[in-house]
C-alpha cells in the first residue's frame, strides 16, 4: 500500500551540532518544508476545504497567513518598513485566511517569493544581533528575535495543518 502523498517526508532535520544560526536557519526550513508537505498532492478545491467546521480555516489560507507573516517578519523589520501586506490593503493577517477565490498557484507563488525574500535577508546579514524596525510594535527586533518568532508561528500553523490535512483526505503523521 502506498502512502498518501501528503505523509511522504522528504524534510532535512536541522543539525544535532550546530551553530545557534545553523540551528535556527534549519528548523525554519524544517517548517516550511511541513507546510509545503501537508499541502501535497492536493487540488485547489481541496486546499480550499474547510475541514473544520465551523472554523473557516484551510491549508491555502495558511500558506497564504504565512506569506503575510513571513513578509511582516523579514521584509518589513529589515527592508521596506511601508511594503503592502500581500493580501489586504491595511496590515490585516485575518484577509489571508479568505482563500475562497485563491489557487495553488497564487498563495504558493506569494509564500515563495516571500520565503526567498526572507532567506536572502537572513543570509546577507553579519549576524543574528541584526537589528530591524517592527512598526506594528514600533520598536526594534534583532534578526534573532525575528527567526524564532517565525519559526513559532510556523510550529503553531503547521499543527493546524495536520489537523485540516486529515480532515481532508485522512491523511496524518510528520
Amino acid at each position: 500500500m502506498s502512502e498518501p502523498e501528503g505523509t511522504h517526508d522528504d524534510r532535512v532535520g536541522p543539525p544535532h551540532r550546530g551553530t545557534e544560526r545553523e540551528t535556527l536557519r534549519a528548523f525554519l526550513d524544517y517548517h516550511r518544508a511541513t507546510l509545503a508537505m501537508k499541502c501535497a498532492g492536493l487540488t485547489d478545491e481541496e486546499l480550499r476545504r474547510r475541514s473544520m467546521p465551523p472554523s473557516t480555516l484551510t491549508l491555502l489560507g495558511l500558506v497564504r497567513h504565512m506569506a503575510e507573516v513571513e513578509r511582516a517578519w523579514f521584509r518589513r523589520v529589515f527592508e521596506d518598513h511601508d511594503a503592502p501586506m500581500v493580501w489586504s490593503k491595511e496590515i490585516d493577517f485575518q484577509a489571508a485566511y479568505d482563500a475562497s477565490a485563491s489557487t495553488r498557484a497564487e498563495a504558493f507563488g506569494a509564500w515563495e517569493a516571500e520565503v526567498e525574500t526572507s532567506r536572502r535577508i537572513e543570509r546577507e546579514a553579519e549576524s543574528l544581533d541584526l537589528v530591524g524596525h517592527q512598526p506594528r510594535w514600533d520598536e526594534e527586533v534583532s534578526l534573532r528575535m525575528v527567526m524564532v518568532h517565525v519559526l513559532l508561528e510556523y510550529g503553531r500553523h503547521n499543527g493546524h495543518a495536520d489537523l485540516l490535512r486529515e480532515g481532508v483526505d485522512g491523511a496524518v503523521g510528520a
